[in-house]
């Protein structure tokens, strides 16, 4: 890096999954793929949103580099599949030695220079082979060195143990070997790789240097070879795969040829021909669908109506939906969410048709109590499915899950729209944002600043803050203002936070700004401090205007509040005078009638009485109300409340219409008799309020029946109905009641408290509209009085 000139350098890592045989505990491992390397001729600080954003495009990379990687592993895995039944038609079709002489040929199978057969002491050659003298003496060191093994595979025969390695020379010097039966072998050969091995970094002298031109690596540092004698590549876990499935095929193969006297060779008689024929296929089948089912990748299939009739390990363990519960189900219609079912309609389609489709995301439903609601995202390659008549019987699906990569990428394309939504809203409420890294570098500036300052946020993004965004391009007031901005932001990136610092400074335009500075410290996910945070509080036009209605409405409700104190003290007086002058009245000598208007009175005196008393709205809210218990008389209440709406009745000119049962009026049963009339007034009034005048009416119904729940306890199950004709109350009435927790009328709030007081009651209220009337239901539960009515007394 002398000889280059670099000063410094930046690297980054492409990091990718690692080999599924790698992975300990169910977690896959990582592993390293390479370097980006980047060199700069002087010290350079790179600034964390520049960093931030190189460790993200790797990460990125990465990911698009490991499907890439997988997908070719799983071409691979499909190609070698593809080979090898081809290989086993062969088998099946003509002699064994066709896997040689015809094409493809078991040199397709893996990558080689060469490959044999050694069938019953014949050799079949192809490709760069050693001699038949040479393949004999490998067999005679195969059966005497290596006989209880099933096959070997080197990269170099010589260290190998193999001892007429050397008479090979370069051409020959990897070899895998496959032991079919005890004489017949499947060989495949490698040549040395001195034309494929490249290094770079070779031998140089410390004086030599580039051209000046433009940084590059010294022409020492060029690729060059090495020559590397009898070493060949070596043969990696798929391809050896490849090679031991083959190996049990052909074995299965030579077992049922030589069980059936050799009838495939020798074209003996056609019975025997064909049972040969069904035990090869059958053996070819095992061993695919044993493939199929050990993939790593899912693996899927459907007929043509699109039902699934292939379902592998692997496409369970996604799923959670075994092999016996997938069979039958409709690929479009149960597995895959909805939103994707036209794509896979569409890919069904077109591999019906004859048509490949490949890369091609769909999402696909889980199944089992834990993860019933969550989902996959696989990556399928769609290719058609066919018999031996070549005939299309439906699709193949072969797959790659990518929920985690994408549930990576989602989140994190969320949090970052979320976060930039906030700050960058343009909202008055939003206020002016600006973020430093551990070096005081700037990482952000909202709209909200630009607005403030007049300075863009591309102009500002990765200058120092202190000294060149404040001071340069926003100069600050006074002396020692850039040391104390650098004091306090120093001190919130140390941990310690500073609150509505006086900050003043030089917008764009040259006009002055004076605003609280907050700095907070901002931590990454470890709780390590990695910068600052910082807000500016301006008084503007828009905050002003906000806080100056919301002054007006704490005001107005504060005058309010007031006015309602007043009231509830200065009522209390005459209602005292009212109370006096009532208890007078007692003391006289009254008739009957004139002793029910004193009765009906003073029940309206108490009601309002507990109304002042009560106007905690709270408690009838969270239902914490205490309700008094008292005996008192249904009778007493019913006349208390009609007394009430009797003036807007005469007002309206409206008839009152009564109902009510005779037994009522003696009925003596306990409960709190003011909220009750409180209750029932309110309903009533309501519907006198909005019933239609000219000749209206306004009708009560008043329906009651005893239950005895146990012995010596009877409660009474009273419905009052208030009816009146056309359309009643309003909507917002309605709303008022039943829905708002802001109401929009003070009858509704009215008509909203008595329903949650009548629910503390353990009551109900319906609001009921029909065609040419509507009506209050209302319903109420009462302990009967054990003293029984006024008439028993």
């Amino acid at each position: 890096m002398a000889n280059m000139g670099s000063i410094a350098s930046l690297a980054m890592a492409v990091i990718i999954n690692g080999n599924d045989d790698e992975a300990t505990g169910g977690r896959n491992t990582m592993r390293l793929w390479g370097l980006v390397v980047c060199h700069h001729t002087s010290a350079r600080c790179i600034p964390f949103p520049l960093r931030y954003a190189c460790e993200f495009l790797m990460q990125a990379f990465a990911l698009q580099l490991n499907m890439e990687l997988q997908l070719a592993a799983q071409m691979s895995e499909k190609r070698v599949l593809r080979t090898q039944t081809l290989l086993c038609d062969m088998l099946l079709r003509d002699s064994p030695s066709g896997i040689v002489t015809q094409s493809p040929s078991i040199m397709d199978l893996v990558k080689c220079d060469g490959a044999a057969l050694y069938y019953q002491g014949k050799y079949y050659p192809l490709g760069v082979t050693p001699s038949e003298a040479q393949i004999k003496d490998i067999v005679e060191w195969l059966l005497a060195f290596h006989g209880d093994s099933t096959g070997l595979s080197t990269d170099s025969l010589s260290d190998a143990g193999y001892p007429a390695a050397t008479s090979l020379g370069d051409a020959v010097c990897g070899m895998a070997v496959a032991c079919i039966t005890k004489r017949d072998f499947l060989f495949w050969f490698r040549s040395h790789t001195a034309k494929e091995i490249k290094w770079g970094g070779a031998k140089h002298h410390p004086e030599d240097k580039d051209d000046g031109q433009r940084m590059h690596p010294r022409s020492s540092f060029k690729a060059f070879l090495e020559v590397v004698k009898s070493r060949s590549l070596p043969w990696d876990n798929a391809e050896m795969d490849a090679i031991h499935s083959l190996q049990l095929i052909l074995r299965d193969s030579f077992k049922d040829a030589e069980a059936s006297n050799s009838k495939a060779v020798a074209h003996a008689q056609l019975g025997g021909l064909e049972l040969q024929g069904v035990d090869e296929l059958s053996s070819v089948a095992r061993e695919m669908v044993r493939l199929i089912e050990t993939a790593t990748a899912p693996i899927l299939a459907v007929d043509v109506e699109g039902r699934i009739n292939g379902w592998n390990a692997k496409a369970a363990e996604l799923t959670g939906l075994s092999v016996e519960e997938a069979m039958g189900k409709s690929l479009v219609h149960d597995l895959v969410y909805e939103e994707y079912q036209e794509t896979v309609d569409r890919l069904l389609s077109h591999a019906l048709q004859g048509e490949e489709d490949k890369n091609v995301e769909i999402k696909m439903r889980t199944f089992g109590l834990e993860d019933h609601k969550k989902a996959i995202y696989v990556v399928v390659n769609a290719c058609s499915s066919k018999d031996y008549m070549n005939n299309i019987v439906g699709v193949c699906f072969v797959g790659q899950d990518v929920t985690g990569q994408k549930v990576v990428m989602d989140k994190f394309i969320h949090i970052q729209g979320d976060y930039k939504a906030i700050v960058h809203s343009p909202n008055p409420l939003i206020p002016p944002i600006f973020v430093s890294d551990e070096n005081t570098c700037c990482l952000e500036w909202n709209t909200a600043m630009e607005k403030l300052t007049g300075w863009p946020r591309g102009e500002i993004i990765g200058k120092m803050l202190v000294g060149e965004v404040f001071g340069s391009c926003c100069r600050l007031k006074g002396p020692d203002a850039l040391t104390k901005f650098m004091i306090v932001l120093h001190s919130a990136i140390g941990g310690q936070e500073a609150d509505k610092f006086p900050f003043a400074f030089f917008d764009r335009n040259g006009k002055f700004v004076q605003a609280l500075l907050t700095a907070n410290k901002r931590v990454n996910m470890e709780g390590q401090i990695v910068g600052a945070f910082c807000f500016l509080q301006i008084a503007t036009p828009e905050l002003q205007q906000a806080l100056r209605v919301q002054r007006q409405q704490e005001k107005k409700c504060f005058a309010r509040m007031k006015e309602l104190t007043y009231i509830c003290q200065e009522i209390k007086s005459p209602l005292n005078g009212i109370r006096f002058t009532t208890s007078l009245f007692e003391a006289t000598e009254l008739t009957e009638n004139q002793k029910q208007f004193l009765e009906t009175s003073v029940a309206c005196e108490k009601q309002m009485l507990k109304i002042i008393r009560d106007v905690d709205l709270e408690s009838i809210e969270d239902g914490s109300m205490e309700l008094e218990k008292a005996e008192f008389f249904l009778g007493s209440v019913i006349n208390a409340v009609v007394s009430q709406v009797m003036l807007l009745l005469r007002e309206r000119n409206l008839q009152l219409i009564r109902d009510i049962p005779e037994e009522i009026k003696t009925l003596a049963v306990y409960g709190d008799q003011a909220r009750i009339q409180q209750v029932l007034a309110d309903f009533l009034l309501n519907m006198v309020r909005y019933a239609p005048t000219g000749e209206g009416w306004v009708e009560i119904h008043v329906r009651p029946s005893l239950k005895q729940i146990s012995e010596g306890v009877t409660i009474v199950h009273t419905e009052f109905r208030m009816v009146c004709p056309g359309e009643g109350l309003p909507p917002e009435l309605v709303q008022d009641m039943f829905h708002s927790s802001r109401w929009m009328t003070q009858e509704g709030l009215g008509l909203s408290m008595c329903r949650k007081i009548l629910k503390l009651m353990n009551g109900e209220v319906q609001y009921i509209r029909e065609s040419e009337r509507c009506y209050f239901l209302i319903t109420l539960e009462l302990p009967v009085s054990q003293s029984g009515s006024k008439n028993e007394d």
